[in-house]
């Protein structure tokens, strides 16, 4: 809007220069013409010489012309006091993906492993057994693990080195054995991306109710997150094998 208001103005304020100059030497021309008018036919009053029209009727049109030339002025005065309005708001307009309203197609492979339980407390336990190899591995490397995961900060376990002060900012992600996808919210690749060097990514596999040593990852998400992304899946071993031990 600020762009296309000077666009505006630019012409507007141009042709109205061109209009104020055209009218003050037409108007201008005129009231010179009447003054001189004026005193000729005062002078011929004096020397008693008859006239159609009188000197003052000459000058009492020279002042209308003065007097119209004041008020165009005026009126161009205000018409250089361009502004824009607020924009007024047409129509609106709700967009919902197709596959949101569509019913879902049911798979033609049931017998691949699905990616997450649909077990409420079985991925309750799942989560529970990744974060407790993730505190015991800080522990083992002489940290101290804190769980904040309730804090919704991005990350789960907040490790802090009692001999630097350093933190370390860590996310669990716990997968059945069969797991092959993972997903990090955006709230947590964002947390990564805050602080690349201090952020963690803590991959833990279970399987029959034990949890295999944590995969420890860092910058692996670079790019920027797109407007409407709320979350990116990844493969689970993809990552796992760019990781390392604690």
């Amino acid at each position: 809007m600020p762009q296309h208001l000077t666009e505006v103005k630019q012409r507007g304020l141009s042709e109205i220069d061109k209009v104020e100059r055209e009218v003050r030497a037409r108007l201008n021309r005129e009231i010179n013409y009447w003054d001189a008018r004026a005193a000729r036919l005062r002078e011929e009053e004096r020397a008693g010489k008859d006239q159609r029209i009188n000197a003052q009727n000459a000058e009492a049109t020279a002042q209308r012309l003065a007097d119209r030339l004041q008020k165009r002025q005026e009126e161009l005065a205000r018409e250089r006091q361009i502004s824009a309005l607020p924009p007024v708001l047409k129509g609106a307009a709700l967009i919902i993906p197709k596959s949101l309203l569509a019913p879902p197609i049911p798979t033609a492979s049931p017998r691949k492993p699905p990616s997450f339980s649909d077990d409420p407390a079985a991925r309750a336990e799942i989560e529970k057994l990744a974060m407790a190899a993730v505190m015991a591995a800080e522990t083992a490397l002489g940290n101290l693990p804190k769980d904040v995961s309730a804090e919704k900060r991005g990350y789960d376990i907040e490790s802090r080195d009692p001999r630097s002060g350093v933190l370390r900012f860590i996310e669990v992600k716990g997968r059945h054995a069969d797991g092959r996808e993972v997903i990090i919210t955006k709230n947590e690749l964002l947390a990564s991306l805050n602080a690349p060097d201090k952020f963690f990514l803590a991959l833990v596999r279970v399987e029959n109710g034990f949890a295999h040593s944590p995969v420890y990852l860092q910058k692996f998400f670079t790019r920027e997150l797109g407007f409407a992304e709320t979350a990116v899946v990844f493969d689970f071993d993809d990552l796992a094998r760019l990781g390392r031990a604690p």
